[in-house]
Order: C-alpha cells, then structure tokens, then sequence
C-alpha cells in the first residue's frame, strides 16, 4: 500500500468509527439524546455525550460526573476504562478513533493560510493539557460536589469545543426551549469552537495539542502501552525523514514513543530504511 493510501485507510477508520458510535440517527431527527444501556459505556475517544447521535459516555464527561464520590461503582469503572485502553493502545486513540481529532485533521486540509508547525512558547502550550486535567476534570469536579457527591463537568461547560460542535449546536437547531435559554455560556463556548476551528486550519490538531485531557491521559500510557513504536538502531540512519514527517513534531528516532505521538504511522510509512516499526 502507498504512502497516501495508509493515511486513506486511517481516515476511514476514523470515519467509521465516527459514524457508528454517533449512528443513533432518531436523535438528529427528533432532537432528543439516546438514553438507552449503551450509554452507561464509555467511548475510547472524545465524543459528546450531548451529540443527539451518541451511543456512548465520553470518558472526560464521565469521570467529571462521578469523580466526586468514589461510592459511585461507575468512577471505578471509568478510570478502570481509561487505565486499560491507555495501557492497551495509548494514544492510537487519538490518531485513529477520535471523531473531533478527525474533524482538526480534515480542517487542516484546507489549503488556506501557511500552515504552523512551530513557534515560540509551543512546548510550554503543550503541558497545558495536563493543567486543564488536573484543574477542570479532577480538582474542581472532586471538591465542587452537589449533596448526592456529584461534582459538575467543569471542562465540558467551560472548555469543550467538541461539546459545542457535537451537542451543543446540533441540540439548538432541533429544540426551541433549548434555543430560548441560550445565554453567555453558549456564546463563550462558540467563540472557543471559533477559534479551534481556524487554528485547525493553520496548526495541525491544536486542540489534541495545548487542550485535551483525554490526550494527556492516554499520553502518559504512550511509552508503556502494548501497542508502541521500536527503532531498529542498526537500520536507522538518523537521517531525519520521520521527524519532518511527523505532524505532532515528534522526533521517532531518538524518542519513538512519545507522549505527543498519535500512532498515525506517517513516520513509518516515510522511513527509507524501514527502521521503525509497530
């Protein structure tokens, strides 16, 4: 398979799996979100819970929800989720089965602008990710607690431009109570979703990179998961072609398991010695 038809195949994963976790189309229809079993499961992406088509929980969303009282069976399953699938795959999540990282990648696919792949302060921006987890999905919903031990999804309120781009638009097209109570916080959340999807055009996933908690979970599983990059040392030239081919601006060669890395196997597929393998 070419170069162009791996990265093919990756966007029709991505595509498909896209589709079939937000395939509950009577909720586009009737503007209503699916309340069945599937939803006490958790998706391995981030994905709205609010999306009239979602059949499953995000896991962000979710552990928001529950964090606050560990007596809820259902905090135990949600980290015991994230634990196993960023074990399993790290984030090969984020660059194969996330429906918002498509949505970034195919943004950026626009031929406008020059596109940025670097600038000053871009490594500092890159651990802010793992502020917004500690802050807006563990502290505040931890400690702000409503009487039951509920804590309030803080980042899927303040944060979240999938929520707004997934749940929050689509809801107030197809619901005039929720049109009618639209207030400052649907116009901050819309200026975010703004400002994500122009950056997107211009940066190469700028949500996955500065924003994304669910990225920075799966990133702190990326050098230990089962599924991981390896460098033959005797094949590798060292001649730099993986690292210009990397969208995430990693260097596969000298640090091939990266937290930034998304599994997307552009670097990989680029390698002309054939050094670098899953």
């Amino acid at each position: 398979m070419d170069k162009k038809g791996s990265q093919r195949v990756r966007h029709g994963v991505q595509a498909l799996w896209a589709f079939l976790s937000n395939s509950y189309l009577a909720g586009f229809a009737q503007g209503r979100i699916y309340q069945g079993k599937l939803k006490n499961l958790c998706v391995p992406g981030l994905n709205c819970y609010s999306c009239p088509g979602a059949l499953g929980a995000c896991p962000i969303g979710a552990m928001q929800a529950v964090i606050g009282s560990w007596n809820f069976k259902f905090a135990f399953y949600v980290s015991g989720f994230l634990i196993f699938i960023g074990a399993l795959m790290g984030r090969l999540v984020c660059g194969w089965l996330c429906p918002f990282g498509l949505i970034q990648e195919l943004l950026h696919h626009i031929p406008l602008g020059k596109k940025v792949t670097s600038f000053p302060g871009d490594k500092l921006l890159r651990k802010l990710k793992y502020a917004v987890l500690i802050l807006f999905v563990i502290l505040l919903p931890m400690f702000l607690v409503d009487i039951l031990g509920q804590g309030t999804p803080w980042f899927c309120k303040l944060l979240c431009p999938a929520g707004m781009l997934e749940g929050g638009i689509p809801l107030a097209l197809l619901d005039a109570g929720i049109r009618g109570a639209i207030g400052w916080l649907y116009a901050w959340k819309g200026v975010l979703l703004t400002a994500t999807i122009l950056l997107s055009i211009l940066i190469y996933r700028p949500f996955c990179k500065y924003l994304c908690p669910l990225g920075a979970i799966y990133a702190l599983f990326n050098p230990i998961s089962l599924y991981r990059y390896r460098v033959d040392p005797e094949s590798c030239t060292h001649c730099g072609v993986c690292a210009h081919a990397c969208p995430m601006q990693v260097n596969p060669a000298e640090t091939p398991n990266s937290p930034e890395c998304i599994r997307c196997g552009k670097c990989v597929q680029q390698c002309p010695t054939n050094a670098i393998h899953r």
